[in-house]
């Protein structure tokens, strides 16, 4: 097994990125950005830092096979050996066990070809065990090019308006919120060492 380079102070770079998380949670749409890492390929580097932080052995972890074939190597050679060593490295500096199926993650990872149908698999919870949804963690090109949204809600004193580059089917899903809270789906948008976050307490409008 190939090991890949991990935080250089594992203690301390997990309780910071774990503080800058909780900050892009409490305040939706503030962009933050996370230790440095050298990105798990094809993980991008915030992206490797939040599962380096919040991934254990009680969390199963979802892979939807699209983020590999954004990597630069689309040969189907390249992309077996770079799902081999990513998912041997998650399961060693982690823990988490790789789930077959979004309907069962604590996390799933999607790239930009995300559908309607696959986040609707995902976990929401229900009203007595909201806990039991999923985290949806979206690794785009861009969280400042796309269609201007405004944010109001927990965190946010009176509005705050950001422009992610989402995903049509993560744009639907915001808008039209189709699980009503506690219940519902929190999404970590990813690029390069920056996060936002955009959880189920946040009503988003198109501005």
């Amino acid at each position: 097994m190939r090991l890949l380079t991990h935080f250089d102070q594992p203690v301390d770079d997990a309780q910071h990125s774990f503080r800058r998380i909780l900050k892009a949670l409490s305040e939706p749409g503030v962009l933050v950005s996370l230790p440095a890492v050298t990105g798990w390929q094809p993980l991008n580097p915030a992206t490797t830092s939040i599962l380096l932080t919040l991934a254990d052995q009680d969390t199963p972890l979802y892979l939807d096979a699209s983020i590999y074939l954004a990597s630069p190597s689309d040969v189907e050679i390249s992309t077996h050996r770079d799902s081999d060593i990513l998912q041997q490295n998650l399961r060693f500096h982690t823990g988490a066990p790789l789930a077959t199926s979004s309907a069962t993650a604590s996390f799933a990872l999607f790239g930009e070809t995300v559908t309607v149908e696959q986040l609707a698999t995902c976990p929401t919870g229900d009203e007595l065990s909201p806990e039991h949804s999923a985290t949806v963690m979206i690794q785009t090109d861009s969280l400042h090019h796309g269609v201007p949204l405004r944010l109001r809600g927990p965190g946010i004193e009176h509005s705050r308006t950001i422009a992610p580059q989402l995903p049509a089917a993560v744009l639907d899903y915001l808008l039209n919120r189709p699980v009503a809270f506690p219940a519902g789906l929190d999404f970590l948008l990813t690029c390069g060492e920056n996060l936002m976050a955009i959880p189920r307490t946040t009503h988003v409008e198109v501005c």
